[in-house]
């Protein structure tokens, strides 16, 4: 009598190249799944601020809208556009507001572009969550960028 063996593939998911500064190349797309797989290519710290950022503008903004376009995940409200954008550089995190020199207060970080602001974070930053979610909630309700 011959037995049937079974065999078991454990499927090996490589981890997405990292771009200069460690950002990582995710293929551009629409929901959730995309914005999950660049937080998770996050490298090392990294990806723990990507999924607390995640979470708390899904907190602030229900029904948000998701998608990865050049390598960063992007966060808008759907008929609006697009209020917020992540990004990885080597020594942080950037989290762009589209129309950030319209909170208030505004954020730190300057831009080229006059309507945007960035707000860095560090690996042993604090994050002040009230600050950061109230930005959040302004920008959704702000115009947003439509790319």
């Amino acid at each position: 009598m011959a037995s049937k063996t079974s065999k078991t593939s454990a499927k090996v998911v490589a981890k997405p190249p990292l771009l200069s500064g460690g950002n990582p190349q995710i293929a551009k797309g629409d929901g959730d799944a995309p914005v999950q797989a660049y937080i998770a290519a996050m490298p090392g710290w990294k990806s723990d601020v990507g999924r607390r950022l995640d979470a708390l503008i899904a907190r602030a903004v229900p029904g948000v809208q998701k998608a990865v376009k050049w390598n960063s995940p992007l966060y808008g409200v759907e008929g609006q556009g697009w209020f917020l954008g992540v990004h990885v550089f080597a020594k942080y995190v950037k989290v762009a507001f589209f129309r950030g020199a319209s909170l208030n207060p505004v954020p730190s970080g300057t831009s080229k572009q006059k309507d945007v602001r960035y707000f860095h974070i560090h690996e042993n930053d604090p994050l002040d969550e009230a600050q950061l979610v109230d930005w959040v909630k302004q920008a959704s309700q702000l115009p947003g960028e439509h790319m």
